[in-house]
């Protein structure tokens, strides 16, 4: 017969107060939410801002949440609960800090492995240490069975509020107005700070001392890791790249991924290639030099608008952007004027859409992302159907899409959108049409006929050996594609995970 645990000796009585215990449940619990929504933003630029990415995120932090609730409780019946508190705070305030650094350095050194392998401890070590605070402070609290469930649940009821807290203080204030680094190490100071208000004994203060340190060194650690940003605006770790080739030339990346090029001297300059061949749409679907009133689904560096405004003098661009940070950067740093033909407004593309008259608009452009990804609800027929409302008898709608592989999102975006117009064109490069290879596509939707031979032949003039397929060719292209609709568009496993993107 196996000998029974020994239960640890009974604590003193009032050893840890009632406002300290609330404290230390709120506190905890507000901390692992947190670090969960800034861990989103530390992974964007290299996994992406994916439906894959927020669940493994989610997942993650919930599995933390149960191993270390269950392993707070096993602790707290084996161990003096008083001892272990201290350590657990000083632990996960050493896991916090070092986050940003060993995300950052693991990321850039293009390991997708090694990184989820580290994002995994990093989510897990301080989720878990957290999670275990609960437990252990409610065996301190509960001094008899008559107020067991008094004691339970008011902790518990804590614990919800403070996750709360964290959730919405994180969401509306800490990532608005602070790095994401800062957040992290930050976090971590307050955490090594609790550590030593509760730590007991001089092994427990020593410990803390040690913590303290290694808080101190991952900040500047973070602070010079690769992987920073000019900014961190609501939505994106956004930086703006000099083109060593081209003076003027700059290139807005937003969590890793190019999104805009902008030649400060001539706007006339169209680097990418999807955006050349928008442009060769536009420029042969209307007279040329004509005024245009035109509206744009996502900003950018906002490339097209300003085109427009030079070669077609008049031009109403409106603009809707979700990100006021990216609009800032464009004012800033890409020189960006608006009110002479541009206006620019920070909402998302889908209500600034209802907004819009009906028949108001001669184009309509969708270039919206988040990561690789058109956001799912500007993909659907709902949301085509109003891109088709405020579009006159002759307007066109030209968007741009990215994908890999077997291109199910880009076959199932032109199919939504044949669903509803009288005429669809398709142009991309002959690899990425025929799947061989991934990148950029440009879809064009109207219910007037297109002049494909017009298109193609700027195309051409352009140099950038794209092709056009319309008609059966785009049946055959497009296949049993399913119809995105607001009551089904999964958008994010469509395409293909990770894959890079060629803009």
């Amino acid at each position: 017969m196996s000998a029974a645990t020994t239960p640890p000796p009974p604590e003193p009585a009032g050893t840890l107060g009632p406002n300290a215990a609330a404290g230390l449940v709120f506190g905890s619990s507000a901390a692992v939410l947190v670090v969960e929504l800034v861990m989103l933003r530390l992974l964007a630029p290299y996994l992406g801002l994916t439906l894959e990415t927020s669940t493994l995120v989610i997942g993650l932090a919930l599995t933390a949440i149960a191993v270390g609730s269950w392993a707070g409780g096993r602790m707290a019946d084996t161990v003096p609960p008083r001892r272990t508190l201290g350590p657990l705070l000083a632990l996960s305030g050493v896991a916090v800090a070092l986050t940003p650094v060993l995300v950052r350095v693991t990321g850039s050194s293009g390991d997708a492995g090694l990184l989820l392998l580290v994002a995994t401890l990093a989510m897990f070590v301080p989720g878990a240490a957290l999670s275990a605070v609960t437990p252990i402070v409610t065996k301190l609290r509960l001094t008899s069975l008559h107020e067991t469930g008094t004691v339970v649940g008011r902790l518990s009821a804590i614990g919800t509020a403070g996750a709360i807290a964290g959730t919405v203080l994180t969401g509306f204030v800490l990532i608005t107005h602070v790095a994401v680094s800062g957040i992290l190490v930050g976090l971590g100071v307050l955490l090594v700070l609790a550590s030593v208000a509760v730590a007991a004994g001089a092994s427990g203060r020593r410990a803390s001392a040690v913590a303290a340190a290694v808080v101190l060194l991952g900040g500047v650690a973070a602070a010079a890791a690769p992987g920073g940003c000019d900014a961190e605006t609501v939505y994106h770790c956004a930086s703006v790249l000099p083109d060593p080739d081209r003076d003027a030339g700059r290139t807005l990346v937003l969590d890793g991924v190019r999104h805009s090029y902008v030649d400060l001297d001539d706007p006339t300059y169209l680097h990418f290639e999807y955006v050349q061949a928008i442009a060769s749409v536009v420029d042969t679907a209307f007279p040329e030099g004509a005024a245009l009133q035109a509206y744009h689904l996502g900003g950018g560096g906002l490339t097209l608008p300003r085109y427009l405004d030079r070669v077609r003098p008049g031009t109403n661009s409106v603009v809707s952007e979700i990100d006021g940070g990216v609009v800032s950067i464009d004012r800033d740093r890409l020189g960006l004027e608006t009110g002479n033909g541009i206006e620019v407004r920070v909402e998302d593309g889908r209500l600034g859409l209802q907004r819009l008259d009906d028949h108001s608009r001669d184009l309509v452009v969708g270039d919206a992302f988040g990561g690789i990804s058109v956001p799912w609800h500007l993909t659907t027929r709902e949301a085509m159907t109003e891109v088709r409302r405020v579009l006159t008898a002759e307007g066109m709608y030209v968007a741009n899409l990215i994908d890999h592989g077997p291109l199910a999102f880009a076959r199932s975006a032109v199919a939504t959108l044949r669903d509803l117009f009288d005429h669809v064109a398709l142009t991309a490069s002959p690899a990425t049409l025929s799947r061989e290879g991934g990148g950029n596509l440009v879809v064009i939707a109207s219910d007037s006929p297109v002049d494909v031979g017009a298109v193609s032949a700027r195309l051409d003039d352009r140099g950038t050996g794209w092709e056009m397929i319309t008609g059966a060719e785009l049946d055959d292209w497009v296949g049993d594609a399913q119809v995105l609709t607001d009551d089904h568009a999964p958008v994010d496993q469509l395409l293909t995970p990770y894959a890079e993107p060629a803009s």
